[in-house]
């Protein structure tokens, strides 16, 4: 039966039951970390045989003939360029290839935006303001960028489809000082949303104020599926910006990241001519090329796409079973009691939670308290702050799937816990 339905005395004897329980788990000396989206070591291993792909003998030159070894070659060697862009679905030539991280990426393009413009426009530190629209919830790394830099950033809510489009294009056709918005377009972060057609469509056609607008596309997840069988689909967002007449509005970003090792990917950037041309008169300043021999050695191990799938459906095999556990525990424990919903996404690397108003952070305090640590409450918002202190974003991927399963269980504890202690007390005072 709902909480909303008991009465008072009803609540209070759910109550001890959960603090009975709670108890018991402090006593169990939990240790277990769902606060960041990383790879198990079982999926670390995947990737061990790219290891043995080169070695003092291998022939280090690429299909150009170019020693990889050596400086040059500013956008990446040509069957990187290939791999990556056949991985994103946009030619080869027009991706840039980078080092290992897709986020340090970004952050340079934001940096450089500051220091010299985009593509001849006003250098954003000359600028009296710097504003950027945020989906919520979203990627806690990215708020972090633009925070660092002291943009002001503005929430857009999320919907089952994605951004709220309507907010989005008037916010942009009237305000000049807007300059980006985070996306995360497939499986995303945390919500495990992938935008539907009519959303990359009106993406595409978008028509803002400021020039110099660009949408930050981060494609993080574009063949991280939990079920091969039934993947989302999303559109191609270049695509359909250049049928759109509107070709050099985005910037689009992946990475192996999760695909080899987390911190020895290679990352990509994906963008319109004109933006390209930009983008390498200021980085050849910056460095004078990226590592090439780790780009040999993705290219080598995975070949081509469908070698990167075959891996990636490895990942899946490891990944399905931990978010499986937690909706499943999840639904037993919470679905009736009516206080609480939960996303249950086809791919990416996140459960998002939206419990009782009011919760949140006592949820993940409470749940720290008995050795289950889970990403700080009000993470997936700008400045930390979530308005209704409700969600919580669950990561099952780097525990074993035992310890998934312990601490889902602690976790519906504590929501109960919680949320009785809550609505006992608005009860009382109302």
């Amino acid at each position: 039966m709902p909480y909303s339905e008991l009465s008072i005395n009803e609540l209070e004897t759910e109550l001890i039951e959960a603090k009975k329980e709670y108890e018991h788990l402090k006593g169990l000396n939990l240790n277990i970390n769902m606060s960041r989206g990383q790879p198990c070591q079982e999926q670390l291993d995947l990737s061990m045989p790219m290891m043995d792909v080169l070695n003092s003998k291998a022939d280090l030159r690429c299909e150009d003939g170019i020693d990889c070894r050596n400086y040059g070659v500013l956008g990446g060697i040509n069957e990187a360029k290939k791999l990556l862009g056949d991985l994103i679905e946009v030619p080869a030539e027009n991706i840039i290839i980078y080092g290992n991280s897709s986020i340090n990426v970004m952050y340079d393009q934001i940096s450089r935006s500051f220091v010299k413009g985009v593509m001849g426009s006003t250098p954003w530190c000359k600028l009296d303001k710097v504003k950027w629209l945020c989906p919520v919830p979203g990627y806690d790394r990215h708020f972090a960028i633009t925070e660092y830099f002291g943009i002001e950033m503005i929430n857009i809510p999320m919907n089952s489809d994605g951004p709220d489009m309507d907010l989005v294009e008037k916010l942009v056709s009237e305000d000049e000082s807007i300059k980006g918005i985070w996306c995360v377009p497939k499986y995303s972060n945390p919500s495990g949303i992938t935008y539907s057609k009519e959303v990359v469509d009106r993406f595409a056609h978008l028509r803002p104020k400021a020039k110099d607008f660009r949408i930050y596309w981060d494609n993080a997840y574009s063949v991280h599926h939990l079920y091969f069988d039934n993947p989302d689909y999303l559109d191609e967002i270049l695509n359909e910006c250049k049928k759109a007449g509107n070709p050099d509005i985005v910037y689009k970003f992946t990475s192996t990241s999760k695909i080899s090792f987390p911190g020895s990917g290679i990352a990509a950037l994906a963008a319109s001519e004109a933006n390209l041309v930009d983008i390498k008169n200021q980085l050849k300043i910056q460095t004078i090329g990226y590592d090439k021999v780790n780009q040999l050695r993705q290219v080598r191990y995975f070949k081509s796409l469908d070698g990167i799938k075959a891996q990636m459906k490895k990942h899946a095999s490891i990944l399905r079973p931990k978010f499986e556990a937690v909706e499943t525990i999840l639904d037993c424990n919470l679905t009736d009691l009516g206080f609480a919903n939960w996303t249950k996404p086809h791919g990416g690397y996140f459960i998002s939670f939206d419990g009782y108003t009011g919760t949140a952070k006592e949820i993940v305090s409470k749940c720290k308290e008995i050795g289950v640590l889970l990403t700080d409450a009000g993470a997936a918002y700008p400045y930390h702050n979530d308005p209704n202190d409700s969600n919580i974003r669950i990561a099952p991927s780097s525990p074993t799937l035992e310890d998934v399963k312990k601490a889902a269980y602690a976790f519906c504890i504590v929501c109960k816990m919680v949320t009785l202690n809550k609505m006992i007390n608005e009860k009382r005072e109302g």
